[in-house]
């Protein structure tokens, strides 16, 4: 057989590695599309609950809907957003023992996160009482304070669901079972259509029917994942029943979670104090209204770099727990490229839908016109902040929280805060300045990560 050239052989050599580089990364898209796909449906179905609760109490009037839109902001401040932020603990823990093949953990450490954050719960709860007192004490106007305070009082029952199914999901995506979250938060969400309609309109509950329906729609997602855990295959080597050594070692989950709570809380925090303090503008009502709307409707495509987040949160804690740093590199690289890709598609739909979103939520014509006007802004935010969001599930993979709390703290509160104050309060530029300019923040910290080594 004739000897290939040195030259030939040469660059056989040299195109190996990127061949393998490219297969490598196909492979590596393949994995996160496949994970996140599901979890980016399940995180929307999960949050179009709130939405159709707002949607329908948008339709009763401007003042039931500016006092459900400051409770659910009141409620995400004060609870949910710290129950999300503990469980996230759950993506490091879960994700790297699955990925070092310890199953028998995952189950000793969702038991144990039930437990505590059920714990939390309690004392959230209390808080979630008095909504309305504490509302006045922030100088909100008298009558949404009092509408918010009763709808944040028939939401208590969906705080004590809310920390046990944010457990039950992260066992499960952990695990890369990620089909039957989407499933049951999308027989969930079909359940809710017909629960809020029929509580607050056949029954004549008005706010308070939406309010209850969230917690009768969470109590339902939370008992499906409990059965599909129980009696699924895939679960067998990860959940073994209940153990008392579920209750031991709290501290290190703390150590995990506070930080995991921070770094998630910091973010969520900003953009709903951005709320609260439209109440304080002229005219709160269509302030406090358009902002929740626009609040909502960032929450909700917020959903998608969430997802990704929680692919990229998974395929890192996985790799890592098995011993191979390169490949969760790759895999960061990968997410990037998908994150940019993603906010720019979503911010053109945004654009695209400006003119009819706010009709969703009100007839009244103020209200659709500066919702349409609010959505260009949404769509500059949603890009950069969900970047912010995939890389804040790079951290958690690695058990990096402490400096995802350090770097969230810069953006919204040394930079983006005290901006939309002076912006909106100071120079009297009105509430659409509030939303952009938290987006500073967020923009200047962001380039800082992505020039740092660390990611």
């Amino acid at each position: 057989m004739a000897k290939r050239p040195a030259v030939e052989e040469a660059l056989l050599a040299a195109g190996e590695p990127e061949e393998e580089e490219i297969l490598s990364v196909r492979e590596e898209l393949k994995k996160q599309l496949w994970l996140a796909g599901p979890m980016i449906a399940g995180a929307l179905l999960q949050n179009v609950i709130q939405m159709i609760s707002v949607m329908y109490v948008g339709h009763l009037g401007e003042l039931p809907l500016a006092g459900a839109s400051m409770a659910n902001s009141f409620a995400s401040v004060t609870g949910l957003s710290l129950l999300l932020g503990m469980a996230s603990a759950l993506d490091t823990l879960c994700g790297q023992a699955f990925g070092a093949r310890q199953y028998y953990l995952l189950g000793i450490y969702k038991q144990r996160a039930m437990f505590l954050l059920t714990v939390v719960s309690v004392p959230l709860a209390v808080v979630w009482f008095y909504t309305g007192e504490i509302l006045l004490l922030f100088g909100q106007d008298a009558d949404i304070a009092a509408e918010a305070g009763t709808y944040a009082r028939w939401m208590i029952p969906a705080l004590f669901a809310y920390g046990l199914l944010q457990c039950h999901v992260r066992f499960l995506q952990t695990q890369n079972i990620v089909l039957p979250v989407m499933a049951s938060a999308g027989a969930t969400a079909a359940c809710h259509l017909v629960v809020c309609w029929v509580l607050v309109f056949t029954l004549g509950m008005g706010s308070k029917g939406a309010a209850l329906s969230n917690a009768v729609s969470y109590w339902v997602n939370v008992a499906i994942l409990a059965v599909y855990v129980r009696v699924s295959s895939a679960c067998k080597e990860t959940w073994t029943g209940f153990s008392t050594e579920a209750f031991r070692d709290a501290l290190s989950f703390f150590r995990l979670a506070i930080p995991s709570a921070l770094m998630v809380c910091l973010e969520m925090w900003s953009f709903e104090l951005i709320v609260l303090l439209s109440g304080l503008l002229p005219n709160p009502k269509l302030e406090t209204s358009v902002l929740s709307i626009s609040l909502n409707t960032s929450a909700f495509v917020w959903m998608i770099p969430f997802g990704l987040s929680s692919a990229i949160s998974t395929r890192v804690s996985n790799e890592l727990g098995a011993g191979r740093p390169q490949a969760a590199r790759l895999a960061v690289h990968v997410v990037l490229l998908l994150a940019v890709s993603e906010g720019l598609m979503v911010g053109l739909i945004l654009v695209c839908v400006r003119y009819i979103w706010g009709h969703a939520y009100s007839d009244v014509e103020e209200v659709v016109s500066y919702v349409a006007r609010m959505m260009l802004v949404i769509a500059v935010t949603i890009f950069f902040d969900g970047i912010m969001t995939v890389l804040s599930g790079v951290a958690r993979g690695c058990g990096w929280q402490k400096i995802g709390a350090c770097i969230n703290l810069g953006a919204y509160y040394i930079v983006g805060i005290p901006s939309a104050y002076l912006l909106g309060f100071v120079l009297s530029l009105g509430g659409m300045v509030l939303f952009f300019s938290l987006e500073c923040g967020i923009r200047k910290i962001l380039l800082c990560i992505v020039n740092s080594d660390r990611v």
